[in-house]
């Protein structure tokens, strides 16, 4: 299956040494070799590459690896494809627009007989099911709270709902982001850890790289990294439970809700 990666903070930081990592997983300390991609977000605007080309050999990787791009929320994904050919369309992350904001997808996993009715604003360009759990996703929040944006709290438990039902046809694996939060869910696997005051030295695990934190922040920075397999060998990372929907903010986790939780 697929990879993940995402990263929520309380100022903008660049994603360059996870990212590193992560990329070599695109084909060559893994073998998700059928597309990746990244979001960025600015304000209120979305830096969004995609490529159908391996991380590994992709001219476009590269550039992110050494252009520091600074975002208070960033989705990665390096696909192995299971539904849906090796095409650009079908590269991970996804982008649409609900209540005047772009919201940012990707997910890991398989689900099957997953064919919802999709009426709306919302429809799937690619053919794979991620596409489709997206759009279903906020064809459904749109339904629910109309033209208004729902509080926090509320989004948390609609959300919550709907990924313990998405769920119920595989592995649903996801990262979800508006620019001003991060929701996590997991089925299998996924870590996260909160880098903070005081800072440490950082070692890659799929790739010769260190870097000495304390050197590039400031005491008052806040970085978490979501993954699905951690990135590094010399921290502590913190697996989700099963069923578990987290929600970062400022780079820090808020609520966590359990499958059938209906309220934060």
């Amino acid at each position: 299956m697929c990879q993940l990666l995402g990263m929520n903070c309380n100022v903008p930081t660049d994603i360059v040494f996870s990212f590193t990592g992560f990329a070599m997983r695109g084909g060559r300390t893994d073998h998700h070799h059928d597309g990746w991609g990244i979001a960025f977000f600015e304000g209120a605007g979305v830096r969004h590459f995609v490529d159908h080309q391996a991380a590994v050999a992709s001219p476009i990787a590269e550039l992110i690896k050494n252009y520091p791009i600074k975002s208070t929320n960033v989705i990665a994904h390096i696909r192995k494809a299971t539904q849906g050919q090796v095409a650009l369309e079908n590269c991970h992350p996804f982008v649409r627009e609900l209540w005047g904001q772009y919201w940012v997808f990707a997910h890991n996993g398989d689900l099957k007989e997953f064919n919802p009715l999709l009426n709306g604003a919302f429809r799937p360009v690619g053919t794979t099911d991620s596409e489709r759990a997206f759009c279903y996703i906020l064809q459904q929040l749109r339904a629910r709270f109309g033209e208004q944006r729902p509080t926090r709290d509320d989004l948390h438990a609609a959300l919550q709902q709907l990924v313990a039902e998405i769920a119920t046809h595989g592995t649903f694996n996801m990262l979800l982001s508006s620019g001003g939060e991060l929701f996590a869910h997991c089925s299998t696997s996924l870590h996260y850890l909160v880098r903070q005051h005081p800072f440490d030295t950082a070692k890659l695990s799929d790739e010769d790289v260190t870097v000495d934190f304390a050197q590039v922040t400031t005491p008052d920075d806040r970085v978490a990294v979501i993954v699905t397999e951690p990135l590094t060998t010399n921290e502590r990372w913190t697996a989700f439970a099963p069923g578990e929907l987290k929600l970062f903010i400022d780079g820090a986790p808020q609520q966590t809700m359990q499958s059938g939780d209906e309220s934060s």
